[in-house]
């Protein structure tokens, strides 16, 4: 059976799921789902015999839950998805869920959620109930951590995948913070990363990461956009050097590692701070072969001048065919797919909401 991609898309304003067949160039797209709501996160969860997707759906009506799917977006579980909510005696209440990730493969029940304000949760029911991972919210960090200019989320959820318990999330404002025993304990994990913001630069945690990837199979290399600056570490987060020479510009929102390489990472970087779009206009997607070392720009086919627009954290992606495809949404509602590595890329939805977040994966056709 020839297997297909499929595409989410989360919206302010709802989710859109388009697929083609594996190698085809022809979309088509069903939506709005769960429309005039805000879909921060998306999971398309392959870990059972047949696909679930999970969307973090903030409703002005229901609040923030993550709504199921088990047909690929036919139906969902609407209202009664699940809830996801602090416990009384923590006096809080979750703002919106900005990350949704599967646990390990051995675990394949478990899912995390990201949340705002700064807290993980953590299902065991496959995503249909969520309990708080009360060993972070009771950091003796957290009263010090504060909103970055898009909120205080925990926005990366990176399940280490073979070792049970050993997780790491990043925020903004707060940094990267790891736990080996199951999210009992957390410790601060930003050395090298710059806070240029701070009287010390290079503070324990307060940076403002904006996102970070690591490849499946080499677990302990991870790669870190930030508010400024782009890092690589090769100790599990241990330590961080900086691999932005060769980019027009260190500040960005997404980081993204190639399924089969690990080797290889994307970026989209734009201007610092009040202007956060590209470089002189020109939409660029940068990628390195080489972990870092060297960049190269790639942009066939993507608008050459005037795209004032930007990339969020999570709306760039890459699918897991053997071939894969890179994903990204824009601010302005358009969606482009660039084949090739990247090389060569067609646009392949316009005039959506505000893309929040992208995701693909190839599933049965």
């Amino acid at each position: 059976m020839t297997d297909s991609i499929l595409l989410a898309v989360g919206t302010r304003k709802g989710l859109w799921l388009g697929r083609t067949e594996v190698g085809s160039d022809a979309w088509e797209f069903s939506g709005p789902h769960h429309p005039m709501t805000g879909v921060y996160s998306v999971l398309i969860d392959k870990r059972r015999a047949a696909p679930r997707l999970l969307a973090g759906v903030t409703s002005e009506h229901f609040g923030p839950l993550v709504a199921a799917s088990d047909d690929l977006g036919a139906t969902w579980d609407g209202p009664e998805g699940a809830v996801v909510a602090f416990p009384k005696d923590t006096d809080a209440s979750v703002e919106r869920v900005w990350q949704l990730q599967p646990g390990p493969p051995a675990e394949p029940d478990t899912v995390y959620a990201g949340i705002e304000p700064s807290a993980l949760f953590r299902s065991e029911d496959g995503g249909r109930s969520f309990a708080l991972v009360r060993g972070l919210w009771e950091h003796p960090h957290r009263p010090h951590w504060t909103p970055g200019f898009g909120g205080m989320a925990v926005h990366t959820v990176l399940p280490h995948p073979t070792e049970p318990g050993d997780v790491t999330v990043a925020m903004s404002t707060g940094g990267v913070y790891r736990t080996r025993d199951g999210g009992a304990t957390w410790a601060a994990s930003n050395t090298g990363i710059r806070a240029y913001f701070l009287p010390d630069e290079y503070p324990e945690f307060g940076q403002c990461v904006h996102k970070v990837a690591r490849h499946p199979d080499h677990p302990e290399r991870l790669f870190l956009q930030n508010h400024h600056g782009v890092y690589r570490s090769d100790d599990g987060g241990g330590t961080w050097t900086s691999i932005a020479d060769g980019l027009p510009s260190d500040f960005g929102f997404p980081v993204a590692v190639h399924p089969h390489r690990p080797e290889t990472v994307y970026v989209f970087p734009l201007t610092a701070d009040a202007m956060r779009f590209p470089p002189d206009g020109r939409c660029l997607v940068h990628r390195s072969d080489d972990a870092g070392r060297s960049w190269t720009a790639v942009g066939d086919g993507l608008p050459p001048e005037g795209f004032w627009t930007g990339v969020m954290r999570d709306a760039l992606c890459l699918d897991d065919a053997p071939e894969p495809a890179v994903y990204f949404g824009t601010r302005s509602g358009e969606v482009y797919v660039g084949k090739d590595g990247g090389r060569s890329w067609q646009r392949i939805a316009e005039h959506l909401p505000d893309v929040l977040c992208v995701r693909a994966a190839t599933v049965p056709a």
